[in-house]
């Protein structure tokens, strides 16, 4: 018995541990297909609680989320600062981490045709946060990152 559960507890381990838990649901292949037809290079994971999808789309790279029941959350799209509106730089410049170094910046889309322009920014090692910019240049939220 205990010869059998070590088998399986090492098993577990060296496989499964990196072996994707659940398959991806067919809602959110579904709701992929009739949402980015175009998309190539597309790459899912599933972490139980979202399915993300990694993909291309004319040029730009894209990372979508779904719910685990294939409902779309969000699609971020790689940008630049140089092509934030200028009312974004302006919020940016005007807020308390206009002096924090930029890391990242992404377009997100969210469902009802939203958008919000997503700042990574960074003060040192430990304070670091993301801050989103609706298209009025107005921050409408920040949340920590690691």
């Amino acid at each position: 018995m205990k010869r059998s559960l070590f088998t399986a507890v090492l098993y577990f381990l060296l496989f499964g541990a990196n072996s994707q838990i659940t398959s991806i649901p067919e809602e959110a292949k579904a709701n992929f297909a009739n949402q980015y037809p175009e998309a190539t290079d597309v790459v899912w994971t599933n972490n139980v609680i979202n399915v993300g999808v990694k993909f291309d789309l004319n040029g730009e790279k894209m990372y979508a989320e779904y719910t685990n029941k294939g409902i779309w959350k969000e699609t971020y799209q790689d940008w630049t600062l140089e092509k934030l509106p200028v009312a974004v730089t302006d919020g940016l410049d005007k807020s308390k981490y206009a002096e924090w170094k930029i890391k990242t910046v992404k377009l997100v889309h969210y469902p009802g045709n939203i958008e919000r322009y997503r700042v990574e920014v960074e003060k040192n090692e430990l304070q670091k946060k993301y801050l989103y910019f609706n298209t009025k240049g107005r921050m409408v939220k920040s949340s920590i990152t690691l």
